[in-house]
């Protein structure tokens, strides 16, 4: 998944548009996007769009879940056949992602799916969450990490520069988490400005070589843009195909470790890295 994208939940023309979008995943948004006052009408409608979808040749669906007692609602309503997981909105620790995990596992009972069928994404959204992000991590049904900057930079009195290093750290502890967990990399945070998809590109490829893969979207225009950052070229997927093979060539006559066209060592790691980018093959 390289590109995911938000939609209200309380827009069915907006919700029906975006399975169009080109964006590899959408994020059906029951939290920030929909007002106190339309959160029960709005998860209804999300309930109805997503069990009339269709099972397959459409982008994998994710709704982003309310904290506390109307998150429960939230997972109890949209549980079904068609969810691929939820994102848990201001997730502050594990013991938040495991409550939520107790409610999907009665959700998917109801519905005859098998218990650990739907995947939660915490998202790291205050100081204290980006602290616990180890432990949140490694919570149960945990498929990817992701930061919600917006209420993070307000919390913290961060005011990003145009390289955006007041927040290196923070991103870096996100990835070094995920990795440590063994589950998958995070997803980077959406740009709120989808006008400048100059400034867009130069962030993504900032957080591709931070070890983030993917990227949230809160405009379709910038679905383009982040998927070709995180589509291997077919230079870099050719290069990464003949070192894999030619390192398989070499152990499997019992050299562990190879010099490639360019007079670098290679060894196992160097062939891990390959061996991910060919699976962002398109």
């Amino acid at each position: 998944m390289r590109s995911y994208l938000y939609v209200p939940g309380d827009a069915p023309q907006k919700l029906d548009k975006a399975l169009h979008r080109g964006a590899d995943a959408l994020i059906v948004d029951l939290e920030d996007a929909v007002p106190a006052a339309g959160k029960d009408r709005a998860r209804a409608l999300v309930a109805r769009w997503l069990a009339a979808l269709p099972a397959t040749g459409r982008p994998a669906v994710w709704v982003r879940v309310n904290p506390g007692p109307a998150g429960a609602a939230d997972a109890l309503a949209v549980t079904g056949p068609n969810l691929a997981g939820v994102c848990l909105a201001k997730a502050g620790s594990a013991a938040d992602v495991a409550t939520l995990g107790v409610t999907l596992a009665t959700a998917e009972e109801a519905c005859g799916l098998p218990v650990g069928t739907v995947a939660v994404v915490p998202l790291l959204e205050s100081a204290a969450a980006v602290l616990a992000a180890p432990a949140i991590a490694r919570a149960p049904r945990v498929a990817r990490l992701q930061i919600g900057e917006a209420d993070l930079r307000a919390e913290l009195g961060v005011t990003l520069g145009p390289d955006e290093r007041e927040l290196l750290f923070v991103r870096s502890q996100v990835v070094l988490a995920a990795a440590a967990a063994g589950i998958a990399p995070p997803v980077a945070s959406v740009s709120t400005d989808y006008r400048d998809l100059t400034a867009l590109r130069a962030s993504t490829v900032a957080f591709r070589r931070l070890g983030f893969l993917g990227r949230a979207c809160i405009h379709p225009a910038q679905v383009e843009v982040v998927n070709e950052v995180f589509t291997p070229t077919p230079e870099e997927l050719a290069e990464a195909a003949d070192l894999v093979r030619r390192f398989d060539a070499a152990a499997g006559s019992g050299t562990g470790v190879l010099v490639d066209v360019d007079g670098r060592m290679v060894d196992a790691a160097v062939v891990r890295a390959a061996r991910r980018l060919l699976t962002l093959a398109p």
